[in-house]
């Protein structure tokens, strides 16, 4: 192959299109990403338990509830990411989202009364109905994002 075949296809539409979309793609993940770590970071600061202190010491109850969380949070986070045009609009969208998300696992953790202590106490049954609540309330609000 010559040198004029490397040319071209480095000047074709898609490379070109790949190598200024990439690294927008590149900061929107990584926006996305900061919002959902400071999201959990939040989320583990607001519960009534301490959900990294249970998990280092082996809760599978606590570990299976906070990995619905993450969930949780991610689902209407990609939904945010997927209809924002802009590093602004995700920021904005990505707060919104977690504050709502928050404020609904707040809800449903109130309402499940009694399940922070079974989630303590390691309880995997109490951890499976609050991992559903909480992608219930994720897929709603992802399906209100869209409009």
């Amino acid at each position: 192959m010559d040198s004029s075949f490397f040319s071209n296809v480095l000047a074709s539409p898609e490379v070109q299109a790949f190598a200024s979309g990439f690294p927008i793609l590149v900061l929107h993940l990584a926006a996305t990403l900061v919002l959902m770590c400071g999201g959990a970071a939040l989320y583990a600061i607001l519960t009534p338990w301490k959900e990294i202190a249970l998990i280092r010491d082996g809760n599978a109850a606590a570990a299976l509830a906070f990995a619905g969380v993450l969930v949780g949070l991610a689902i209407p986070l990609s939904v945010s990411l997927s209809v924002s045009t802009s590093l602004a609009e995700i920021g904005i969208w990505g707060v919104a989202t977690i504050t709502l998300q928050l404020l609904a696992f707040r809800i449903v953790d109130v309402v499940l009364t009694g399940l922070p202590q079974r989630i303590q106490d390691g309880e995997i049954p109490a951890a499976v109905v609050l991992v559903g609540a909480k992608l219930a309330t994720a897929l709603i609000l992802s399906a209100a994002l869209t409009g």
